[in-house]
């Protein structure tokens, strides 16, 4: 049986633990902070109870494969969001996006008008072959450049992933409706990026979110965390809170522990589900894994998020999901990611307020989460989020900018708590509060994301800032190829039967009408 450790309460962490004491390892998991979640956070105020994190939940198979392979269904009440989300734009004109695929032309003909359909299906289909080419090539297994060379190898798949392409030049071609490729364009913030800089490959985000849906966990999907720590618990998993991990502790350059609060902990193994730039700047000696240090000093951050958590008087009974476009959309990345980053003075408005009794205090109130995009947190170069007033300010500007768009709530305003891109770094341990780690710019944006295995050996990485990327659905997946690679207790990390199943051909299963199932294949049914 082999010792492993643990770094990290997030959802990968969690995750990844649980798989792990499934295949029959002595786990044990350590978390700095006093709760688990990570960013899939939660906060309860005046009598309201948010959601911090995620909002929406894909791919919810992939969920349920974690619970099948370490025991047994979750216990979780999975629910389709219809719509799953109404966009507003600079014009007025709103678009609700249905659950179901196939009302999704007649809806955006109705929107945007006749004909509009019409090019929505030319993309669709693009991006349902691609999603055939990485669905389970890409993000279920290691990803290293043999695997991209060998899906450049036949010309029509070079041409469908088309790296020298990005979300912007792939909407200007296809899209003709530029409220439309605004709308394609927000794609790029899943993964924290600029659409100018996003490889075209991330155009599979719209075809998942739409062939297999928008879900929400009933209670919040703070509730995915709360059940992957039970399933710990369930399997013998040592859940040590307020225990955080100073270093990771080599002998021969290979692991031996880690040190928590001055003592070691022995172990055969360690996982970390810390930003993957904490692991390799702090955790690591300063002569260990120098090419992934200096990988990660190129690589540019994701953007962060500024948070509004309103509790409001009545309610509108609008959708769950709601977003309002400025007139310049690219003028918003220009703000994040430019050389002088400030607050975006005309940004996107994201607004999460779920039909849900659990989370309010009363039927005569409803709770808000408020999204705007924004600069990491970076006194020295960029935007310091902790200067006095600063978020009471922009907290105010926003509001005002969601009431020159239509919506005016600061009358009805209850509670109000103000969460910065400085706050996800106390909070979360997120460099700058940097939600998915690195931005996806440039054509091996890919690549430059570390590797679940690292070079050191028996030291590994889940998480949103490793392979495959951030979002629920990835973050679980790099669990899966994480424990995959360790493989079970007994078996040498590494070797064929600790890996994971070679990539398969079959596409993903249909799209169920009902209760959703697994995208591809599963590996642990």
């Amino acid at each position: 049986m082999s010792r492993v450790v643990v770094i990290g309460a997030g959802v990968g962490g969690l995750a990844a633990a649980a798989r792990l004491a499934a295949l029959g390892h002595e786990v044990a998991l350590h978390e700095r902070a006093d709760t688990h979640g990570g960013k899939l956070g939660v906060a309860e105020v005046g009598g309201f109870t948010f959601d911090t994190g995620p909002s929406l939940l894909t791919l919810p198979a992939v969920l349920e494969d974690v619970f099948a392979a370490t025991g047994g269904p979750s216990g979780l009440v999975v629910e389709p969001v219809d719509p799953v989300c109404a966009y507003t734009f600079a014009d007025g004109t709103r678009l609700d996006m249905p659950h179901d695929p196939a009302a999704v032309p007649a809806a955006l003909d109705a929107a945007l008008g006749p004909g509009t359909d019409a090019a929505w299906q030319a993309l669709h289909a693009r991006s349902g072959r691609l999603w055939e080419l990485v669905g389970e090539a890409v993000l279920r297994r290691p990803l290293d450049l043999r695997t991209l060379l060998r899906m450049s190898a036949r010309l029509e798949d070079l041409r469908a992933v088309a790296p020298w392409r990005t979300l912007a030049g792939l909407g200007r071609e296809l899209l003709p409706d530029p409220r439309l490729r605004t709308w394609f364009a927000r794609y790029a913030t899943y993964s924290g990026s600029d659409f100018r800089r996003t490889p075209a490959v991330l155009s599979v985000t719209p075809y998942v979110e739409q062939r297999f849906g928008g879900w929400y966990v009933r209670g919040g999907l703070r509730r995915i965390a709360d059940a992957l720590l039970d399933r710990c618990r369930e399997l013998g998993v040592a859940v040590h809170l307020g225990s955080e991990v100073d270093a990771v502790i080599l002998a021969g350059g290979a692991v031996r522990g880690v040190r928590v609060c001055g003592r070691e902990v022995p172990a055969d193994i360690v996982v970390c589900n810390a930003d993957a730039s904490l692991l390799y700047e702090r955790l690591l000696p300063a002569d260990t894994a120098r090419q992934a240090r200096r990988e990660l000093r190129r690589a540019p951050r994701s953007l962060a998020g500024f948070v509004l958590l309103l509790g409001l008087d009545g309610r509108d009974h609008g959708p769950a999901h709601r977003v309002w476009f400025p007139e310049n959309y690219a003028a918003e990345f220009d703000a994040i990611f430019g050389r002088q980053p400030r607050p975006v003075p005309d940004p996107t408005i994201y607004v999460h307020s779920p039909a849900d009794p659990a989370l309010r205090p009363d039927d005569a109130s409803e709770g808000w989460f408020v999204l705007v995009n924004a600069p990491v947190h970076d006194p020295g170069r960029g935007v310091d989020w902790d200067a006095p007033g600063l978020r009471e300010r922009y907290a105010d500007h926003v509001l005002a900018t969601l009431a020159g768009r239509g919506t005016d709530v600061r009358d009805r305003i209850r509670v109000r708590e103000i969460r910065t891109p400085a706050d996800l770094e106390r909070d979360a341990g997120a460099p700058g509060g940097a939600i998915y780690g690195t931005a996806s710019h440039g054509p091996r944006a890919a690549l430059r994301r570390p590797a679940n295995r690292s070079p050191v050996p028996g030291l590994y990485l889940v998480g949103g800032s490793a392979h495959p990327g951030g979002g629920l659905p990835l973050v679980l997946l790099s669990a899966e190829i994480t424990a995959g690679l360790i493989g079970p207790a007994g078996t040498p990390a590494g070797s064929p039967a600790g890996s994971p199943p070679p990539a398969g051909a079959a596409p993903p299963r249909p799209r169920p009408s009902t209760r959703p199932r697994a995208p591809w294949p599963s590996s642990s049914r």
